[in-house]
């Protein structure tokens, strides 16, 4: 009963409220209790907060009981270990302030508090995001719930083995060059870059306009209850912008006719054989859904020397005036990305947005003949964990994250980008399918998920852990 409990969707869970068959304060005690039991295997929480969440639980109980419970109310929630949380320890993976307290909640927190989540406690990340496992030296790494040896991606890779593992049905993640969407395909969950600025982000990140905040589930229904919650502007965040649009509505409307791209390399990726034959199956279902595919590059140059420069360029201006203080405690690998910038110039960081200029440009002119671009999400099943890329990978660019290839040139462009589980490896380690849609046209690409997912479920198979 409690793994049913466990791995109940939010949307379950909020039907199951309302008719009073379930209880919140019931479920925050059956996720805390596994919490308490798992989580030393995975180290996917660095902070629980049971006070909080059975307070909150309480709160949601009361309202049900009144019949004025919000969209979230009682649905438990994780928050990434980088965005603030007011009076919560915020350590942001870092040495440099490991007891950090924040007197306030970001935006996004303020936001799922008030439509009735219940916070269950904070999910491990790589120091200031940086990388794409969720390692760092506050408090170790984590771990992949398909293969305890794993890593779970990142940098919301604790976020992904919460989810995954059954440990809350929603976690909020962030995504700079792929932070969702990778950690999301190396644990076989729903992960969801939304157009960039849907989702407010303040304070900003250290990448500036390369990241994105999103939901992480296992159903992309859950994704769209919890991007309801999350979007829409807000004074602080100067990029931020308002749909208007209620994402859960119109999931089901279907494919039909959709024009299609499907890229299995961009043109330029090494890709493993398992992936590979994996992302086109699942293709071959949307052509089945009825779309029309065609198989075809956007004939664009591999960017990575773009996020090359404005990456370490970004963590290198975060530290400006104070590295030599600082840096004894940084990560090493992150060391080396803020030390790249020593050798880039004013106009060689002017240069790389202007070639983003161009490489967006070169994108939306490629997706104008398509509904949307599917490829995989990424190029390998996930390594081992604590390692900083995939074991024995040969970069082709000075990139730290130049192994995530389909992912970061969605964020150079602020297109909305989902990873969908589509399959395994010959090891039992979950693939991902990538769906990119056009310029903010981010309900055609939940409507794609959500496709695919009514036709190929991921949900039963779960994750060999007890």
């Amino acid at each position: 009963m409690n793994d049913s409990i466990a791995f109940h969707s939010a949307q379950e869970l909020r039907a199951l409220y309302g008719a009073r068959k379930l209880s919140p304060v019931d479920v925050a005690r059956t996720l805390l209790a596994r919490i308490e039991r798992i989580n030393p295997l995975l180290n996917a929480f660095t902070v629980v907060t049971p006070e909080l969440a059975l307070e909150q639980a309480q709160a949601a109980e009361r309202s049900y009981a009144r019949g004025d419970a919000a969209a979230l109310a009682g649905i438990p929630v994780s928050i990434k270990d980088l965005t603030p949380t007011r009076g919560i320890r915020t350590t942001r993976g870092s040495l440099v302030d490991p007891d950090w307290v924040p007197a306030d909640d970001a935006p996004v927190v303020e936001r799922l508090y008030a439509a009735g989540a219940v916070m269950l406690g904070k999910t491990n990340t790589p120091e200031l995001g940086w990388k794409g496992d969720s390692g760092n030296r506050v408090f170790g790494p984590s771990f992949n719930p398909w293969d305890v040896k794993k890593s779970p991606g990142g940098s919301s890779g604790g976020a992904a083995a919460a989810v995954a593992a059954g440990l809350g049905p929603l976690a909020q993640g962030s995504d700079g060059a792929g932070s969702i969407r990778i950690p999301a395909s190396f644990c076989g969950i729903f992960g969801f870059k939304q157009s960039f600025g849907l989702v407010p982000q303040y304070p900003p990140s250290a990448v500036g306009d390369l990241s994105h905040i999103g939901p992480m589930t296992r159903t992309v229904g859950d994704a769209a209850l919890m991007l309801d919650a999350m979007a829409g502007a807000d004074p602080r965040d100067r990029l931020s912008w308002s749909s208007g649009i209620a994402y859960e509505h119109g999931l089901q409307r279907g494919v039909q006719g959709l024009r299609v791209a499907w890229s299995p390399t961009l043109g330029y990726a090494h890709v493993s054989h398992d992936v590979r034959e994996s992302t086109k199956q699942a293709v071959m279902v949307f052509q089945e859904l009825g779309c029309d595919i065609e198989q075809v590059d956007p004939g664009l140059p591999d960017p990575a020397n773009i996020l090359d420069v404005i990456w370490s360029s970004a963590m290198a201006g975060y530290f400006t005036g104070r590295l030599d203080d600082v840096r004894d405690r940084l990560d090493p690998g992150l060391l080396v990305v803020i030390d790249r910038a020593a050798s880039l110039s004013a106009a060689d960081l002017a240069s790389a947005l202007q070639r983003r200029n161009g490489y967006y440009s070169g994108m939306r002119e490629f997706m104008e003949r398509f509904d949307l671009l599917l490829t995989p999400t990424l190029p390998v099943t996930a390594f081992t964990a604590g390692m900083d890329e995939p074991d024995g990978w040969r970069r082709s660019t000075l990139a730290p994250l130049d192994w995530t290839p389909f992912t970061f040139p969605f964020n150079l462009t602020g297109q909305p980008a989902a990873s969908v589980p589509c399959g395994f490896d010959r090891n039992g380690l979950p693939i991902g399918l990538q769906i990119v849609g056009r310029w903010r046209d981010d309900p055609i690409v939940l409507r794609a998920a959500a496709a695919f997912e009514a036709a190929r479920p991921w949900t039963a198979t779960k994750p060999p852990l007890r």
